[in-house]
């Protein structure tokens, strides 16, 4: 091991190895060295899509791919007209990685595998000569006064001695310790909270339905300007799916403000009260003779249909014929505007992002360069980025990492 690196990345995970990959294969004479505190890297990378690795998402309009950052949005629109989707794409497919577009538009190896995505990095970072130092934690980042220009600008303590480099990039996602050394050197650090994240929810009319899905919801954030829509996934200990996680995404910082105690009004059926009221008293005349609860409508799943007609005060033996216009009323709230007392929160999956990081408005985003330390450079999550679950969180390393190496080889 070398005690000199012209460039240093702390952090081996998507977004260092992205960094370190491409900086080595542009520049193949400068050394470069990524350091890890755990004994392997890529651990988001290999639970990430259930261990598929959700490499990126099917959005290939930079200003469309920006709506998917509660955090980041109006920064990352320059930086995805260098280096977006269909750069990513490219980029595994010509080192053998074939990627698969899904209905929802996430993509995915065609493997089916995350061990895919981290054997190409390994193999590249062998390939191209990146010293990969595991079991090294950060203890300490220092500038170097330079007396030339070819000095060393960094000094790198570690638990296991001390390193220097020329360039610094930082990759280390939501790390605490290293938001603190930053911090330390100057930098804003916004606190982070939980981003991508379920809600908790006990409420009678879902408890004993785990694995129903609405497909077409829409839903907000009572007494807030929080809103979504999608599928909703009703799950042992509440509500999660497209829909409830891009509200805990954009939510983020408001819902964490509340303590994760809030309600939510959810519409199963994306129609207005007065549309869904005319169709259910058309509904009373069409099926007069069929009980309610076993005449499904609005294409919703049959197990929840049965409690939201449970909850109108509509018995199962009642007929269609037999409700009353109260009952008609209840069941259009109850479709279109039931209130969920949420009482707290759940890590989605394995997955935890968060929101928080370096300041954005202290980012070069045509660098991906700080704007308080020259030749300190961030990628990934440790700068105030987040996205929502489908690809996109990783989307914003690729770009961030390959522009830091473009920045640095340049």
């Amino acid at each position: 091991m070398s005690t000199h690196s012209d460039i240093i990345i702390i952090g081996g995970g998507a977004a260092g190895f992205f960094a370190a990959i491409n900086i080595a294969e542009q520049q193949p004479h400068l050394s470069v060295t990524i350091l890890e505190r755990g004994k392997e890297g890529l651990q988001k990378v290999k639970i990430s899509g259930g261990g598929r690795c959700n490499v990126t998402h099917a959005e290939f309009i930079p200003s469309e791919l920006t709506l998917n950052y509660p955090r980041g949005q109006k920064e990352l629109l320059g930086p995805f007209h260098q280096f977006m989707t269909g750069d990513t794409i490219a980029w595994f497919e010509a080192r053998g990685v074939a990627l698969k577009i899904e209905d929802d538009g996430r993509m995915f190896p065609v493997s089916n595998s995350s061990q895919t995505i981290i054997d190409c990095f390994l193999d590249q970072a062998q390939k191209h000569h990146v010293e990969v130092l595991y079991n090294h934690a950060v203890k300490s980042i220092e500038p170097m006064l330079q007396s030339d220009i070819d000095a060393p600008r960094f000094k790198i303590e570690t638990n296991q001695g001390a390193l220097t480099c020329n360039a610094l990039v930082v990759a280390t996602g939501s790390n605490p310790k290293i938001w603190k050394l930053l911090e330390d050197l100057g930098h804003t650090i916004i606190p982070p909270v939980p981003s991508l994240f379920t809600f908790d929810i006990k409420d009678k009319r879902i408890k004993d339905i785990p694995g129903v899905v609405a497909k077409h919801t829409e839903i907000k954030v009572v007494e807030t300007n929080l809103e979504s829509s999608g599928p909703l996934l009703i799950t042992h200990v509440g509500m999660s799916a497209p829909a409830i996680l891009k509200l805990s995404a954009f939510g983020a910082v408001a819902l964490a403000k509340r303590n994760y105690n809030f309600k939510i009004e959810v519409n199963f059926i994306s129609l207005d009260v007065n549309s869904c009221t005319d169709a259910l008293k058309s509904y009373k005349q069409e099926f007069a003779k069929k009980t309610v609860i076993n005449a499904t409508q609005f294409d919703l799943p049959k197990r929840l249909w049965k409690q939201l007609v449970l909850a109108s005060k509509i018995n199962e033996t009642e007929r269609w014929a037999e409700v009353n216009k109260a009952q008609i009323e209840n069941l259009a709230l109850q479709l279109t505007s039931a209130v969920f007392e949420v009482t707290g929160k759940s890590t989605f999956k394995e997955e935890f992002v968060t929101a928080g990081g370096v300041d954005l408005k202290e980012v070069n985003f045509k660098t991906f360069e700080s704007k308080r330390i020259p030749n300190l450079y961030f990628a990934g999550e440790v700068i105030n980025v987040d996205a929502v679950t489908g690809g996109f969180n990783f989307q914003n390393a690729w770009t961030g990492a390959y522009i830091v190496s473009q920045s640095i080889t340049k």
